[in-house]
């Protein structure tokens, strides 16, 4: 977190994607995409017990300067830094460390949170079963479900932010498109981002 990085913000793309479904690979930004407002980061000057005083609620992620013109409650994931972002508006953000989607399973775009679930059960798709024929048709949540202690749902796909049996991978591009979070982190994190927030993955 000591340089400075600008990514652009993407615009929605009604992208109705299977969380394990194959991309064919990043999308590049269009003209109008480029030509909107960027995004900032930088560290946080604050003393973070005063910033924990701020913003309450917050003990796992960095509290850090993050200029947006996305509203408070919304999230944006960084794909290329394996970055998320919780806008606290007036500057500032809440920021974790995640896995995201591995080559050929990426994308971006925009969706808004439909759901949320406190240890969510699993139906692996057909396509990963395929992949993984040893995968069972349903999982129950629990401490061994891949989808971990909390999963957000986006728009109508079945692409998550959710927690992790595999911490390891968290920091890494390891997932088939969804966005892993540890346990601990997506916890503090459901308990924050409402139904309707928008997620932006660039």
């Amino acid at each position: 977190m000591n340089k400075l990085f600008r990514f652009l913000a993407s615009s929605t793309l009604g992208l109705g994607l299977l969380c394990t479904a194959a991309s064919a690979g990043p999308v590049a930004p269009s003209q109008q995409d480029a030509a909107q407002a960027g995004v900032v980061i930088v560290p946080a000057s604050a003393d973070p017990f005063g910033e924990a005083e701020e913003h309450p609620g917050f003990s796992r992620g960095e509290i850090v300067d993050f200029e947006t013109a996305a509203p408070a409650g919304d999230i944006i994931v960084d794909t290329r830094q394996n970055r998320l972002y919780f806008v606290l508006g007036d500057g500032k953000a809440v920021t974790y460390r995640v896995a995201t989607a591995r080559k050929g399973f990426q994308w971006q775009g925009s969706h808004e949170v439909t759901a949320k679930a406190e240890w969510p059960s699993w139906r692996p798709p057909q396509s990963m079963r395929k992949r993984k024929p040893e995968l069972p048709a349903f999982m129950a949540g629990g401490p061994e479900n891949p989808l971990g202690a909390r999963a957000i749902y986006l728009g109508s796909s079945i692409y998550r932010i959710h927690g992790t049996n595999e911490p390891d991978s968290i920091g890494k591009a390891a997932s088939s498109g969804c966005i892993r979070m540890l346990n601990e982190d997506v916890s503090e994190l459901y308990r924050h981002v409402k139904i309707g927030a928008r997620v932006t993955v660039l």
